[in-house]
């Protein structure tokens, strides 16, 4: 959704921090939810989703394999980040939970670390005045900090060393940082393990050098530790948490003394720290485990692991990160000594300020979204706005799920770079948050102070509001629409992997949301006929426009795409044949959008007349062309709906917020015009200055909420590398298209491995002058498709399983 505080409709006086406390739940809404998801067999979702438990010890490699990666997955800079401004400035590292951002400074390595699970809020169960729901940090709910962990090394202090340098290891999942101090070469290594659920920090030298100094784990909400090596809280809502650290060296001495640890002498020293809380999926307990103690299971956690050596930490986090890492690879083509010798920050500045495209650097900053992607979501909940990376307790829109297109964007890139496990935690917090959804929806959603509320009078299936919390709660207005694009993008995941099993699993998000529209839907006649159509009640085109208008196309496309997906995935699972066929006959009757005679574009709303923002952030009105595909320029489309998506898509313009323009990438993309989608992903790679719109020191993506004020807003750092796979393969089940959008910039040779198409196959692509020389497409469920390129096109027939290489394409 990404409201600015300057929304209409959304109150600026309402102070996130000052609003009415909430309990995480009612026990009248929970059993109403569960109750209802019993009835609606939804029960079998809760308890899929992991949280901060007690594992057996990982496997242990003996080694690690020879690195395939190329420069292109080293990013690099010569400057530690600054302890103001690590959103900007610092590295991130991740294990899919539990994450944190590095500052790299020699004489105090900084830590802020997060934890998915760390949040306030609740249920959020009663309504505003207005029938919608309170959005406050208290009541919804906020995204929040775990710890800080400082390590001081007085006699390093920056100033006094030289030689300085930190880098992302892309390939292997490592942070590192370098530099000289009295003739001693020091060096440290951070990465967040997987397998072993901590953060390891290890630093060494060469030279005769020792390390002498203190650490300290602090909360971030006041806690007052009893001793150095864990602190244990909770917060009003009853969620606990607790953090843990443990360091060991060699040659010197580690000692714990009062609330800090100390250390001296060290050639060595290594620190593993943990933490979490007692979240658990689990509408039925309340989303919480009562019998975890996380400070106990930190505890034990960093014990495990600081049992083994640090290269045997390592060890097993490279062995674990690779295996997702290596199934993509990708070269955009090669680019000169000259941008190679500049450091990450300084290469993006001479790309914005010489207007050369930079293949490495582009090819980089996609492989950085898939670091992000491994590193943020694996085995907990989805990213949420900050995707797992925090400097504070106050995150702009709480850090939360906005439900109108950024949880969305976050998983656009997954399954087309290789990384389809990683979208588990999207669709298992959808299963876990569904009883809870379902029964503020059956209780809540048609109170009559509700603008959107259904005129039938009936209320079915389950709905959110724009924003989602991890609690079963909801904030701000409702969004009738939500449940058919959360829906949407659960089954276009099932469309990439074939999974029988995982479309029995979201089977039911996808009917309720069926049943929610066939008691929302109303009948119309269209002006100057007798035809009668089905259309959306009083509802918001995101995020502009009337707030009560009827048949948006936004709505109408959603739902449209939706009640074809239900209907398919029931007739693969052979499963609800009749209410099938009634989805499908609803689908029929639905009013699809026209163009408007006076403005040439697609029409947002029942009316030929422009009812909002003409260069609006958001393309609601666009989402059949992407993330839907209904509108296609391939002919199956009527001419004149596609060209009134172009004159619209071209009306919108080429600048706007990192996530705004990946999307209008996405959207060229699909229309064919690499130029433009490359212009897209031009802009969003121009260095972020004073809070301007763009890539970050770091590659965060900054958002620009007020003139001299950016954030930090994960969603461009995932949706612009989409639009650039978008340019390298379009699919849709049963075809797919080599090249489609591909720009000069990349033209004269490159290369992609482990692409993705929907249909269930991978691809393996090589081309030179603009055409494909050798394509090799593996079959993963995939059974038919056909191959197009440059007008032409192939049939191919495999097996689960099977492979084909095909070469000859013409230009």
């Amino acid at each position: 959704m990404n409201p600015r505080p300057t929304d209409p409709g959304k109150d600026p006086s309402r102070d996130p921090g000052n609003s009415p406390g909430s309990s995480p739940g009612s026990d009248l809404s929970r059993r109403t939810a569960l109750s209802l998801a019993a009835t609606a067999g939804l029960t079998v979702a809760l308890g899929a989703l992991p949280a901060f438990t007690a594992s057996a010890a990982p496997r242990r490699p003996a080694d690690t394999p020879p690195l395939t990666g190329t420069s292109h997955d080293q990013l690099w800079w010569q400057a530690p980040g600054d302890e103001g401004s690590l959103i900007e400035q610092g590295l991130p590292v991740g294990n899919g939970r539990l994450g944190a951002l590095a500052s790299n400074d020699p004489g105090r390595e900084l830590l802020l670390i997060s934890d998915v699970t760390m949040w306030t809020g609740g249920l959020n169960e009663t309504l505003d005045a207005d029938g919608q729901f309170p959005y406050g940090r208290d009541d919804f709910g906020s995204f929040t900090l775990l710890a800080r962990l400082t390590v001081d090394i007085p006699d390093h202090d920056l100033s006094g060393v030289n030689g300085y340098r930190r880098a992302l290891d892309l390939a292997q999942g490592l942070v590192t940082s370098s530099y000289v101090r009295s003739g001693v070469t020091y060096r440290r290594q951070i990465f967040a393990s997987h397998p072993d659920d901590a953060i390891v920090l290890h630093f060494t030298q060469s030279g005769g050098g020792h390390y002498t100094g203190t650490i300290t784990l602090d909360g971030t909400h006041g806690e007052k530790p009893s001793h150095a090596e864990s602190f244990g809280a909770s917060f009003p809502n009853g969620l606990r948490y607790g953090a843990a650290v443990k360091a060991y060296g060699s040659g010197g001495r580690v000692r714990v003394n009062g609330t800090r640890i100390d250390f001296s002498g060290c050639k060595d020293l290594t620190v593993v720290v943990s933490g979490g809380t007692n979240y658990a999926p689990d509408a039925d307990r309340g989303y919480r485990d009562p019998a975890l103690d996380p400070e106990k299971l930190a505890r034990t956690k960093v014990l495990a692991a600081a049992a083994h050596s640090a290269d045997t930490l390592r060890r097993t986090h490279i062995a674990d990160y690779r295996r997702l890492y290596e199934r993509f690879t990708l070269s955009l083509g090669t680019s000169s000594d000259a941008q190679r010798s500049l450091d990450t920050w300084e290469r993006l500045k001479a790309r914005a300020r010489d207007g050369a495209p930079d293949p490495e650097l582009e090819t980089a900053y996609l492989q950085y979204s898939r670091y992000l992607m491994i590193s943020g979501s694996r085995d907990s909940l989805p990213l949420n706005l900050q995707g797992l990376w925090l400097d504070g307790n106050d995150p702009d829109w709480m850090g939360d799920y906005h439900t109108d297109i950024n949880i969305q964007m976050n998983y656009w890139m997954a399954d087309r770079a290789g990384l389809s496990e990683c979208f588990d935690a999207f669709a298992d917090y959808c299963l876990a948050q569904l009883p809870s959804w379902t029964g503020l929806t059956h209780d809540l959603f048609n109170d009559p102070r509700n603008r959107y509320r259904n005129s039938t009078g009936k209320v079915g299936g389950w709905a959110v509001a724009f924003s989602t919390n991890i609690h079963g709660g909801s904030g701000w207005w409702w969004h009738p629409a939500g449940n058919a694009w959360l829906s949407n993008s659960l089954y276009e995941h099932y469309e990439y992997t074939q999974s029988r099993a995982y479309l029995a699993k979201i089977y039911p998000l996808l009917k309720g949301a069926c049943e929610f529209w066939e008691a929302r839907l109303i009948t119309t006649t269209l002006p100057g006929t007798s035809t009668e159509v089905l259309i959306d009640d009083s509802d918001w085109s995101p995020e502009h426009g009337p707030q009560d208008a009827k048949g948006n196309t936004y709505s109408q496309e959603l739902v449209w795409a939706l009640f074809g997906n239900f209907a398919a995935a029931a007739a693969e699972l052979k499963r609800d044949t009749a209410y099938a066929d009634t989805i499908t006959s609803l689908r029929k009757k639905l009013y699809l959008p026209e163009v408007s005679p006076k403005t040439g574009w697609l029409q947002e709303w029942m009316s030929p007349d422009n009812l909002g923002e003409t260069t609006h952030r958001h393309l609601s009105v666009l989402i059949g062309l992407f993330p839907g595909d209904r509108i296609r320029p391939d002919g199956s489309a009527p001419p004149e709906i596609v060209d009134g998506a172009i004159a619209l898509l071209t009306a919108r313009g080429m600048n706007s917020f990192g996530w705004a323009n990946a999307w209008r990438a996405l959207c060229w993309a699909r229309l064919k015009n690499a130029d433009k989608a490359y212009q897209l992903v031009a802009n969003n790679l121009r260095p972020s200055t004073g809070g301007t719109n763009g890539t970050a020191f770091n590659l965060f993506d900054i958002y620009e909420v007020e003139k001299g004020r950016g954030i930090f807003q994960i969603d461009a750092n995932f949706g612009t590398p989409a639009a650039m796979s978008e340019m390298l393969l379009y699919s849709r089940p049963g075809h797919m298209e080599l090249l489609p959008a591909l720009p000069g910039a990349w033209a004269a040779a490159g290369s992609v491995t482990g692409l993705a198409a929907r249909g269930g196959f991978v691809v393996d692509l090589r081309w030179k002058d603009g055409v494909p020389t050798s394509v090799r497409i593996r079959s993963v469920g995939g059974r038919t498709t056909t191959v197009a390129h440059g007008g032409g096109s192939r049939t191919v027939r495999l097996e689960p399983g099977e492979s084909i290489t095909l070469k000859g394409f013409a230009r």
